[in-house]
């Protein structure tokens, strides 16, 4: 039995060139954390990190009490989702959701069964051969999410993923993670620059500033009484 569930970063140390970053804490398997913290401070960085894209300089990450950082960035027991969405352009959704399940996107029947319930579950029925320029960026985001969604991974790193979409789309998107979160389980950790975002769908709140990576936080208590770091970010002083 793994002695915690969820995510452990261990006296972690990022470095690049002159930036350094620290994290040292745990998020509980399920639990919905939002990345705040001013441009530069290395919110993407940390989740670079933890999707294996940046090694560490010292310390370790864990899920369920089993080191991953040692592991290929596709080994790691997690999907990651990027502001531009990742999507290619020269290929139909239904390849490009391919890809979330095998290297090549080469699917057996039950890979096409997945692709169609991850496009019907995020509204695209019906447009599995669209390219990405046949959509709009709305359903551009949520063909990137029905993408996530067949890879079936445990714990979820969203950089910024909604940030191009208008407030009332970006709203329904939020919404829409989070049906997608009831049903899998899944952990979220989703960097934004948007403190209402973070409100709409995060419990928890990770402050990225001065080199530090803060152990998550309850949302609202900390929104409502902000620390000196979240303040400036705020604008309130």
């Amino acid at each position: 039995m793994p002695e915690t569930r969820g995510l452990q970063l261990r006296k972690l140390e990022l470095m690049q060139g002159d930036f350094h970053l620290s994290a040292d804490f745990t998020l509980e398997a399920g639990a919905r954390v939002a990345v705040l913290g001013p441009s530069g401070a290395g919110k993407s960085t940390l989740l670079g990190a933890i999707a294996g894209f940046l090694d560490p300089v010292a310390g370790q990450i864990l899920w369920d009490g089993a080191r991953i950082d040692r592991l290929a960035p596709g080994a790691r027991p997690l999907g990651m989702l990027f502001q531009d969405g990742n999507l290619f352009p020269h290929l139909d959704l239904a390849r490009n959701l391919a890809l979330g399940i095998s290297p090549r996107g080469r699917v057996d029947a039950a890979g096409r069964a997945r692709i169609d319930r991850a496009l019907d579950r995020v509204g695209l029925t019906g447009l599995a051969a669209r390219r990405p320029a046949e959509l709009s960026g709305g359903q551009q985001s949520r063909a990137a999410l029905a993408r996530v969604l067949v890879q079936a991974r445990p714990l979820l790193l969203l950089d910024e993923p909604f940030a191009a979409l208008g407030p009332a789309l970006r709203a329904e998107m939020l919404d829409l993670l989070a049906e997608l979160l009831d049903e899998t389980g899944a952990t979220l950790l989703m960097v934004s620059h948007d403190p209402g975002d973070a409100a709409r769908i995060a419990g928890q709140i990770v402050l990225v500033d001065e080199g530090r990576a803060a152990p998550p936080a309850p949302t609202g208590p900390l929104l409502a009484d902000p620390p000196p770091g979240l303040r400036r970010y705020l604008g309130e002083g």
